[in-house]
């Protein structure tokens, strides 16, 4: 039987947040509150509550079950009717916090240009259309063959369903002949390696304690900057 990490590799799938975006620790309530301004002013306090309590509850469902979410599920959970204002100011809050690595265009550049296929698969509540905005605006978007948001399907990472969807959506077929990058060890890299792939860990993320999964796995590589990605890959090819 052929070894799978004996397989060149076709496709280099990126989670997003932590990844190729810089991590940042957020105050998640802070966010909310400011939101909670503008949908209810004299009750911000109690809908902000609300609108943590019920993210908190997704991405709990998210690490136990593997099942995905979306902002309005967060919001009909918390009994809550977003504004267009409210939404606006919710995706002002979060646009320091999508800052794209610095190295991520030239790691993705020197990837295609190496024939690879390259793709993306975020666990996220934000639609298509939120994560090609920022794509585009940063200019990583003509650089993806496929990418997969959570958001739109029914499965999270580390669900096999979810890593395996990231595949056909980069034009991939063998897992054998995928590379997941990602900075967790329980979605990212069990996740990918639990479903036949080889997991490349970047650990620069402080992982909130309650979201990490009941089992790591052991990258098949560890890099400090995706910079060292492409070295690594050819290396292995």
């Amino acid at each position: 039987m052929t070894n799978p990490k004996s397989e060149p590799i076709e496709a280099v799938l990126f989670d997003w947040g932590g990844t190729l975006a810089t991590w940042h620790t957020i105050d998640l309530y802070a966010v909310w509150r400011s939101v909670a301004e503008l949908i209810d002013e004299a009750r911000a306090e109690e809908v902000a509550k609300r609108l943590l309590a019920a993210e908190n509850s997704i991405w709990q469902r998210s690490k136990e079950e593997h099942t995905s979410s979306t902002l309005e599920e967060v919001c009909l959970l918390a009994e809550v009717a977003m504004t267009p204002a409210a939404l606006a100011e919710y995706e002002r809050q979060w646009q320091p916090h999508t800052v794209l690595e610095p190295d991520a265009i030239e790691t993705l550049t020197a990837l295609r240009e190496r024939g690879l296929k390259v793709g993306v698969l975020s666990n996220t509540i934000w639609s298509r259309e939120r994560h090609e905005e920022i794509f585009a605006r940063d200019g990583v978007l003509d650089l993806l063959d496929g990418a997969v948001y959570t958001s739109e399907v029914p499965w999270t990472k580390p669900h096999p369903e979810a890593f395996l969807a990231a595949m056909r959506a980069a034009g991939a077929t063998e897992p054998s002949r995928c590379l997941f990058v990602g900075d967790r060890l329980f979605d990212d890299v069990w996740g990918a390696q639990n479903v036949g792939m080889r997991a490349v860990h970047i650990p620069h993320s402080a992982i909130p304690a309650d979201q990490i999964g009941h089992t790591e796995g052991v990258p098949d590589a560890t890099i400090q900057h995706l910079s060292e990605l492409p070295a690594l890959i050819d290396s292995w090819q």
